[in-house]
């Protein structure tokens, strides 16, 4: 899986686990459940789970009657914890090291990495509004002002 699909995968597993109402292990959905309603493999499901069980937002038991379920309420998960369990930003990836000798090469990754790390400030800042029951919401007062991203699936479906 790509660092660029770990964050909306990871708060549609969440969204998923709380409006299945998943709160213990006698709840848990299984990977092939989450990954069905993403839709993707469930081996991605398990990478996921596993950075947000890491994080502490879920648990997990692993085997044939195994699965996930959370460990706050939706209302208390907001999506900036969720960004920070799947390694944040990193689908901007990191700067190379640069050329020796070079001054732009010396110069500019240290800049660029400045540069990353406001973005992964602004989007934790942004997102720290949000939370796993807004997800769930129709039309959620946060969210209102925004259109969906033109790049992400059915963002002009209404």
């Amino acid at each position: 899986m790509s660092d660029s699909q770990r964050f909306p995968v990871a708060a549609h597993a969440l969204a998923y686990l709380a409006h299945k109402g998943a709160y213990a292990a006698t709840e848990a959905e299984p990977s092939a459940v989450l990954a069905a309603s993403v839709p993707t493999n469930p081996v991605v499901i398990r990478r996921v789970t596993a950075l947000l069980a890491k994080a502490g937002l879920i648990a997990t038991r692993p085997g044939a009657s195994g699965g996930s379920w959370l460990l706050r309420r939706p209302e208390t998960i907001c999506l900036d914890e969720v960004l920070r369990a799947v390694n944040g930003c990193a689908h901007l990836g990191s700067p190379p090291a640069g050329a020796k000798g070079c001054p732009v090469g010396e110069h500019i990754p240290r800049q660029v990495a400045k540069a990353l790390t406001a973005a992964d400030q602004a989007a934790g800042a942004a997102l720290s509004k949000i939370t796993i029951a807004d997800l769930l919401e129709e039309d959620p007062e946060v969210l209102r002002a925004f259109a969906p991203h033109p790049a992400c699936p059915n963002a002009d479906a209404a």
